[in-house]
């Protein structure tokens, strides 16, 4: 294959790309949703990671108020499934494409209550400022004062579960 065949595939692959994911942007996803995780859901067959929040992991435990040892991940999904089983169907607003391919968005139940906020707002989640420029920052200050979700005891935050778990250094 000629140099100039790589780079007209390449052209035409990038401008495919391009199609689709402004394709995505235009039009909501909007369907049943079903939960991956406690901050990513599966709408139409697509995996959507919920943007600006960090829900622990599936795997994750935490403490509560007298030490006991709990699974917050698992809470944290059954949480959102319940949230989300009480208004449907839900509709994802585009933000971007993830480096796993995902759609990130932010999600809406049927009755118009922000799902991402919610996950902050019960303690499921916490606001992920790295992605949300402080979007959900309030939410989550009001869900610790009350010391609810996580902030009825200790926890590690996700995104270091995550790295530790890996054996990485965390970048959040």
């Amino acid at each position: 294959m000629k140099y100039s065949d790589v780079l007209c595939a390449g052209a035409i692959l990038l401008v495919v790309n391009i199609q689709w994911n402004a394709a995505i942007a235009a039009e909501a996803i909007v369907g049943r949703a079903s939960v991956i995780d406690g901050d990513t859901i599966e709408v139409r067959g697509e995996h959507i990671r919920l943007h600006g929040v960090d829900a622990p992991e599936s795997w994750q435990s935490c403490k509560d108020s007298d030490g006991a040892t709990y699974r917050c991940g698992k809470e944290a999904a059954m949480a959102l499934d319940q949230f989300l089983a009480a208004s449907r169907p839900a509709r994802c607003e585009f933000v971007e494409r993830d480096r796993y391919g995902r759609v990130v968005g932010i999600c809406f139940r049927a009755d118009g209550r922000e799902v991402n906020r919610w996950l902050v707002e019960s303690g499921n989640a916490v606001d992920w400022a790295k992605y949300s420029d402080g979007r959900y920052a309030a939410d989550q200050a009001a869900a610790r004062l009350k010391g609810i979700g996580l902030w009825r005891g200790a926890f590690q935050l996700p995104c270091e579960a995550r790295a530790e778990h890996a054996g990485r250094e965390p970048t959040c």
